[in-house]
């Protein structure tokens, strides 16, 4: 596992400024260049874990409820305009942000709460694509799950074309997910008249209420304020006053199209199950499962396959986002960086497993209520994100002449406000019936939890102003300006030699002696890999052992003829570990090794010798690049 501190301080570094903006000077191009991160944001507000509240909500209540989803969209658009000022102005992510103003401690929480995001976030996308496969194939909901490990290599593969690539990748599955649901909604013929009555405020009920808590809290996903506010950095900008606003003028384009058209998604979905469900006396629709299955009834053979088809591509573009939201929190807060695949396998194993047990020992039927837990999840996490990035672009000192007007503030806050008190009531209505039992322990793990969560959230809240004139950390990784100590030059008095007596082996030697001294002494080595030699030892006697001797005492004889001071001594049998065990043993001060290069499939077929072995030792290692 390659793990390394990022030796640059930009949020994706990989893709940091590489869409140019500033070279296209005018018209549509210029704007073109600017569009593209905010439709990476908005598959979040259209993920699988908000299907279940748009179908209940359409269900139950008809159109009545499309003034939630109008009202949850006004304020993703607000905060989502709020990161992306963040890393427009700033040049930080939320991530990196809050690594800046927070004590270690609480940042090492605050990690740990977005990861677990991140997973749920993730958990909820699984068991999405999950059900959509079952759907369209019919394969068991286990097989649906474990399929969905394959596309670790699919992001894999669009990080490597770019990011306008994954952005067109990403673009593609949002049109599909439109189009599915605009020709359902064109087959169910809901009544215009009904629908514009739905975006006049009401609330039909209690249940009502607790749906529209659902939808309003479903809406706004954390991870997606620490992905807004790290991929419009992809973009090289002006850095200029009028660039700046140039820039945040062409976001909020991009921010108003891309999550208008995720409204558009959730708003199809009620408007489907009111025109379909509502109005056949099938009130009872909350499921995914059951929404499909009764679809044919009423809209023909082509609705379930467009329902499914949808499902399927929402699943597949969250969790690409999601992947990228996990890197940008674990480099921001961290400063680490682990291998794209392995991050997004060690992400995906982390979202399967739940989902896995719970099918095992209980069955497909409780898949909903893990969809449900998942959203629960998410709910306790988001306050943590949201009120620090309202501090960070409200704060005058680092914002300067872009930081958010007072209006914009009040706003803010009021929306903050009504979403951490939806979330906090809905957990506390998830953890009543606990209270209403004798188990103990449970009562004393909520009330700690709650206790916990709400001290954490008082202080993020009050921090800023309690610790004015603390000093921002700096989260750049080089400082400037250091003066170097008195450097101490190492002498290698033994200097061992690994030789796998091929043409290479005058170059591994020669680098070798580069770095000794007149009174430096060699310690040629030579691991013998034969069969016999892997059965018997130093016992072996073979063709290639005794070759293998010669070809080490005559290279001993020329080197010392030419005036080194230079022994040679034969290993057997695993080569790694006899490379250790020799220099160990000889008391070597420096390993000298080649390495030929090897990647991917010839690692797993002749191992990777050269990263095996300098992990074992704690003398330098010189690697000649063959």
């Amino acid at each position: 596992m390659k793990i390394t501190h990022i030796g640059y301080d930009n949020s994706l570094g990989e893709v940091h400024g590489t869409v140019d903006t500033i070279s296209p000077k005018k018209g549509w191009r210029k704007i073109f260049s600017f569009l593209g991160p905010a439709y990476l944001v908005s598959v979040g507000y259209m993920d699988p874990g908000n299907w279940a509240t748009d179908l209940a909500g359409g269900s139950k209540y008809g159109y009545s409820l499309i003034w939630v989803l109008l009202m949850s969209n006004l304020m993703a658009l607000l905060l989502q305009g709020l990161s992306a000022r963040l890393g427009i102005v700033r040049g930080r992510d939320l991530a990196q942000a809050n690594r800046e103003a927070y004590p270690k401690y609480v940042n090492f929480i605050l990690y740990i709460l977005a990861e677990i995001a991140i997973a749920a976030c993730d958990l909820a996308e699984v068991l999405g694509m999950a059900i959509g496969i079952q759907l369209l194939t019919g394969l068991p909901l286990i097989w649906g799950v474990s399929i969905t490990v394959l596309d670790t290599f699919l992001l894999l593969y669009l990080q490597k074309l770019g990011m306008r690539k994954m952005e067109a990748f990403i673009i593609a599955l949002v049109a599909i997910i439109a189009l599915a649901f605009l020709v359902q909604v064109i087959q169910a013929g809901p009544v215009v008249k009904d629908v514009v009555k739905g975006f006049v405020p009401s609330i039909p009920d209690k249940q009502a209420l607790f749906i529209a808590i659902g939808i309003i809290g479903a809406t706004v996903m954390p991870h997606n304020l620490y992905l807004h506010s790290a991929l419009v950095q992809s973009r090289k900008i002006d850095r200029s006053d009028f660039g700046i606003r140039q820039a945040l003028k062409f976001n909020r384009i991009d921010t108003t199209i891309a999550l208008n058209i995720a409204f558009f998604v959730n708003a199809g979905i009620l408007i489907l199950a009111a025109s379909v469900f509502f109005t056949s006396g099938n009130s009872h629709i909350a499921e995914i499962k059951d929404a499909h299955q009764l679809l044919p009834k009423f809209l023909g053979n082509t609705a379930p396959v467009l329902f499914a088809v949808a499902l399927i591509a929402a699943g597949q573009s969250s969790t690409v986002t999601g992947t990228l939201a996990g890197q940008i929190i674990m480099e921001g807060y961290l400063s680490l960086r682990i291998n794209p695949w392995l991050r997004r396998l060690i992400t995906r194993l982390i979202a399967i497993t739940p989902a896995i047990i719970v099918i095992l020992i209980y069955g497909e039927d409780e898949v909903t209520a893990l969809l449900l837990m998942s959203q629960v999840v998410l709910s306790m996490q988001l306050g943590f994100a949201i009120i620090p990035l309202i501090h960070f672009v409200s704060d005058k000192k680092t914002m300067g002449k872009f930081v958010i007007r007072p209006i914009t503030q009040i706003a803010a806050w009021l929306i903050a406000s009504v979403l951490v008190f939806l979330n906090v009531k809905m957990l506390v209505d998830q953890a009543m019936p606990v209270f209403s039992t004798d188990a103990t322990a449970s009562k004393i793990a909520l009330i700690a939890a709650g206790l916990f969560f709400g001290g954490l959230l008082f202080y993020i809240i009050f921090f800023p102003y309690i610790n004015k004139k603390r000093l921002q950390k700096s989260i750049a990784m080089h400082n400037e300006n250091v003066l170097l100590p008195e450097l101490s030059i190492p002498v290698y008095k033994k200097i061992a030699v690994a030789l796998d007596f091929s043409e290479n082996d005058p170059k591994i030697l020669s680098a070798a002696f580069g770095q000794g001294s007149g009174d430096t002494n060699y310690l040629l080595l030579h691991i013998v890999e034969s069969a016999s030699a892997k059965l018997h030892g130093k016992e072996s006697d073979d063709y290639e052992t005794r070759k293998d001797k010669e070809r080490m005492e005559l290279y001993v004889r020329q080197l010392s003829e030419k005036g080194y001071h230079v022994r040679g001594q034969i290993g057997f049998r695993s080569r790694v570990k006899e490379i250790v065990r020799i220099v160990v043993e000889n008391d070597a001060d420096m390993l000298v090794i080649g390495a030929h290069g090897h990647a991917g499939l010839k690692d797993l077929l002749y191992g990777e010798t050269v990263n095996a072995v300098r992990h074992e030792l704690k003398v330098p290692v010189l690697v000649v690049t063959l």
